[in-house]
């Protein structure tokens, strides 16, 4: 339940539904860290092979994805997908971990969605079995603060961008 003045929303968790496959690419274009709210890079930008990657021909074995819904619409969601040694996502480490993306719409930002997507993910992920999860995020991303507190450690540097894992121990 998320609170906003004197209303009340109803948020819930869930697995994206076959029809609602649409809306992984506006996920896709909101989990681009743009650090100018003014000079936007165009959705374009999520047709490169290297970002269409992470939604391209979605439902494969182990593509896994949650969304948040909040009073009937999606606002949120976070996904993972596994990636071989012929194709590497910004953050593959090898073909048996799956990588994250996460996003939020603007205005559903530091409000907790983006925490609880992960830690449903992060539990999901334990369930399946997989050992450890990883992600790519630029160091100018105020996400990084929120994965180190969830456990995330910094395994490589590029670039201004941080290769992150996390083991996925039970807890």
């Amino acid at each position: 339940m998320i609170q906003e003045g004197m209303m009340r929303h109803t948020m819930m968790i869930r697995e994206i539904k076959s029809g609602e496959l649409e809306i992984l690419e506006d996920l896709l274009y909101e989990a681009i860290f743009q650090p100018d709210p003014i000079q936007r890079l165009p959705r374009e930008v999520i047709h490169r092979p290297e970002l269409r990657a992470y939604i391209e021909d979605w439902g494969r074995s182990d593509d896994l994805c949650l969304v948040a819904e909040l009073d009937g619409r999606i606002v949120g969601g976070v996904w993972t997908r596994v990636f071989s040694e012929t194709f590497q996502g910004y953050g593959w480490l090898d073909h048996a971990t799956p990588e994250l993306a996460i996003s939020l719409f603007e205005e559903y930002r530091g409000q907790g969605i983006g925490t609880r997507l992960l830690q449903e993910m992060l539990q999901l992920l334990r369930q399946r079995g997989y050992s450890r999860v990883s992600l790519s995020v630029s160091k100018q991303n105020r996400a990084v603060r929120l994965y180190r507190d969830i456990g995330f450690e910094v395994v490589r540097e590029e670039q201004g961008e941080y290769l992150m894992q996390l083991w996925l121990r039970e807890m």
